[in-house]
């Protein structure tokens, strides 16, 4: 028996994703049109024909919003939990797909996809917009917590330069003037929030230092201990995310070094992890609940209510003050 040519086929004749074959075979804006030449000739050679009995199907609401999240990230997960409880009193299920060592972001939103999601909210996404934009072609797409520059995509975030001015703001009202930032990397959201130390330390006249790290614990614990052979240290630290913060903390009160007796330490993101009481971590808080909201009611504006135009949401972050930072004591200043 022959077996029947199926879309992925098609999509590996061409060496495009299934979501372009898709999008070409149904007519909608979005691909090229050499690739839309591509992906019928491919298809006429192969013999495919799209499954009618699948595409009726397909047209009926699902109600099922897709979720692409980092596993590794608390606070990706308090935002999936939130998320989940406004779905639901918006009518709307939720399918969760994670990032993880073997799944990159495009494996996590075409597996979204192949749910059958009719909109897909992504949590700090670091694709390129034109990747974006491709798949705001096929569902409505919104991204938390980063400001992405695809047309097409809606975007609920945080003015993270805000929240660490904020953070800066405390620690020089407690005498600091030594104040490094801990980086989260090349992402955009480590970026803004990178622009925002730099901005603020300039206009209190203070000199910036920035410790490279990534958005990890390990990253942390690797700053800790570059700090640690340091003879001359600053006298608090301001993390790109908590995760950082936390294997900062460790870094340091493995070695005997006084968190925030010695060293302040503050992170962003207020995550679980922050507000844990043997780690007691200064955080800046993201407002999490109303980002969720926010994010759903995008996404179900646009099914439900068939809004066109790009909303873009930006909240204002607080800093949350726990045990992590104290007032520089006498013979430090």
């Amino acid at each position: 028996m022959v077996k029947r040519p199926r879309l992925t086929d098609v999509a590996a004749r061409v060496g495009v994703s299934p979501a372009s074959v898709s999008l070409v075979l149904r007519g909608v804006p979005g691909p090229s049109a050499e690739t839309r030449d591509r992906v019928l000739a491919a298809a006429a050679e192969l013999g495919y024909r799209a499954d009618r009995t699948a595409s009726m199907l397909a047209r009926r609401r699902r109600h099922l919003l897709g979720v692409m999240l980092d596993v590794r990230n608390p606070f990706h997960a308090e935002l999936a939990e939130e998320i989940h409880v406004a779905a639901g009193g918006a009518g709307y299920e939720v399918v969760l797909a994670t990032l993880t060592r073997d799944s990159d972001e495009r494996h996590a939103t075409e597996t979204l996809l192949d749910f059958r999601s009719e909109a897909l909210i992504l949590l700090g996404p670091d694709s390129p917009a034109a990747d974006l934009d491709e798949l705001a072609a096929q569902v409505p797409c919104v991204a938390v917590g980063t400001a992405v520059r695809a047309a097409a995509v809606d975007v609920v975030r945080s003015a993270d330069d805000v929240g660490v001015e904020a953070a800066l703001h405390h620690l020089i009202e407690l005498g600091h003037t030594r104040i490094a930032f801990l980086d989260g990397g090349p992402g955009p959201v480590a970026g803004m929030r990178r622009r925002g130390y730099r901005r603020a330390l300039r206009r209190a006249g203070l000199i910036a230092e920035v410790l490279p790290g990534d958005h990890t614990e390990a990253g942390g614990i690797r700053a800790g201990r570059a700090l640690l052979e340091s003879t001359d240290r600053p006298t608090a630290v301001v993390a790109s995310n908590d995760r950082l913060a936390v294997g900062l903390m460790d870094a340091l009160l493995r070695a005997g070094v006084g968190v925030p007796e010695e060293i302040s330490v503050i992170g962003y993101d207020d995550s679980t992890l922050a507000r844990l009481a043997h780690i007691d971590l200064t955080s800046v808080n993201q407002n999490a609940p109303e980002q969720a909201r926010q994010a759903v009611r995008a996404a179900v504006s646009r099914l439900d209510e068939g809004r066109a135009g790009r909303m873009e949401m930006v909240l204002v972050p607080h800093l949350v003050v726990r045990g992590s930072t104290a007032a520089l004591r006498g013979e430090r200043k």
